[in-house]
């Protein structure tokens, strides 16, 4: 049984998705606006796109959904289509293309707002697969959300001093729970069919049979991989998979992204300011190879996505699948880190309110978590509304991570929500925790 979904009779799909859409928009003016123009059109790295690309692109797709698919409207622009294709240009080439300038990015994507929120206040939400419970306006804020999450890895890349500041989370006093909890074997419901706004790959819901684990009830933190490092976790290799002991030999990697050894202390760098490393934060910026490695150390190993998701919604005491471990409501700041509310991860064992039935914590926010999965489709996938949204990803070159960190918004975040990347990537808000077999 799955859980019931958010608030589907037109008054109340209209407010939601202007309240999202609004709150894209409002996040992506301040990530474009607290740096000058030339840190705008600058590629800070040859894996971001520069953050002018980004704001012209969150435009395009809007028009194309929204204007056209939806209100069927004639293009406004069609000869900057290619340009924000993000299939047609890897983001390493887009500094050279003739993008738009800055003034000219913002008011292209003011200009398709304005006439898109006139599309929405005209919508019936029924009739097409696009409109039905206003979909394609979910689908709009969610990839807003995302190239905000892009846009502020960006932000963490950049060199200089710190443009975006942003209160600590709340101190929480050191997690004296157990360790690890125990979630029992049996079947679930995995998966959303009644979800408004799931993405095609979230669908539909199935049954998944998952034997009895362990899984730690907070990601791991920063105290827990110094351990690793000092123990010579990245000069031993046996607990390394073959590629992984390979990449991080060929790059040189001997700690998390913007960490650094001096004076017997670990420091990082986290958006222009220089910092001892938290003990009690859930690591952030490894790869999934440092993932597995630092499991394999620990006498453990990454959990499966379906056990990740079983951890997340399973209530054993009724049987259901609910929308988030806390239940069916929406996220609030008592129940998780997200929205770029902070600018790092709360301390492990944060958010008491947010835990699972089985008292999990910080499974959703914080820090995005690996799975040892591939990216698969689920029994019954279609691809909708366009291929290349998941479609074209399917395969073991991609690892699943869960659960979202203190840099997505609720919008695009939920216990059905499946993220993926390549097993190398450390740049994105990434962390882990472990799991182990249980007893039957």
């Amino acid at each position: 049984m799955t859980a019931p979904t958010s608030p589907t009779d037109p008054e109340s799909l209209r407010e939601r998705a202007l309240d999202a859409l609004t709150t894209a928009r409002d996040r992506t003016a301040l990530l474009t606006s607290c740096v000058e123009e030339p840190e705008l059109t600058a590629q800070h790295s040859p894996l971001m796109s520069p953050l002018v690309w980004d704001l012209a692109h969150i435009g395009n797709q809007e028009e194309l959904w929204l204007l056209r698919a939806v209100a069927g409207r004639d293009a406004m622009r069609p000869e900057i289509d290619g340009l924000y294709d993000a299939f047609e240009h890897p983001r390493a080439e887009r500094p050279s293309l003739p993008l738009l300038p800055p003034a000219e990015a913002r008011q292209y994507a003011a200009e398709v707002r304005g006439r898109a929120l006139d599309v929405l206040e005209g919508t019936a939400f029924r009739g097409t697969p696009l409109t039905e419970a206003g979909f394609a306006f979910g689908m709009i804020a969610q990839h807003e959300q995302q190239h905000d999450e892009t846009m502020l890895i960006t932000h963490q890349l950049r060199t200089g001093p710190a443009a975006l500041t942003a209160p600590d989370p709340d101190p929480a006093p050191p997690f004296t729970g157990p360790a690890e909890v125990l979630v029992p074997g049996g079947p679930f419901t995995m998966g959303t069919s009644t979800e408004p706004w799931a993405l095609d790959n979230e669908r539909p819901a199935h049954r998944r049979e998952v034997p009895a684990f362990f899984i730690d009830t907070t990601p791991v933190t920063n105290a827990a991989y110094q351990a690793f490092i000092a123990d010579g976790g990245y000069d031993t290799e046996r607990w390394w998979s073959p590629q992984g002991w390979a990449h991080i030999r060929a790059h040189d990697i001997e700690a998390p992204l913007f960490w650094r050894r001096e004076g017997g202390q670990w420091l990082r760098r986290r958006f222009g300011v220089t910092e001892l490393v938290p003990p009690d934060e859930p690591v952030l910026h490894v790869c999934w190879y440092e993932a597995d490695a630092y499991a394999r150390w620990a006498g453990r190993r990454l959990p499966t996505e379906a056990e990740w998701e079983k951890a997340a919604r399973h209530d054993p005491a009724t049987g259901r699948s609910t929308r988030y471990p806390w239940g069916d409501t929406d996220p609030t700041p008592e129940h998780a880190n997200l929205g770029q509310r902070h600018l790092r991860p709360a301390p492990a064992g944060s958010y008491p309110a947010g835990e699972s039935p089985l008292g999990v914590r910080q499974l959703i926010g914080d820090v995005w978590e690996w799975t040892s999965s591939d990216l698969q489709p689920y029994p019954g996938f279609a691809a909708f509304p366009y291929k290349e949204y998941s479609e074209v990803f399917f395969g073991p070159e991609h690892k699943i991570l869960r659960g979202g960190s203190f840099a997505v918004d609720k919008v695009a975040c939920r216990g059905t929500f499946r993220n993926w990347d390549y097993p190398i990537r450390r740049q994105i808000f990434s962390g882990f925790r472990t799991a182990r077999d249980g007893q039957a």
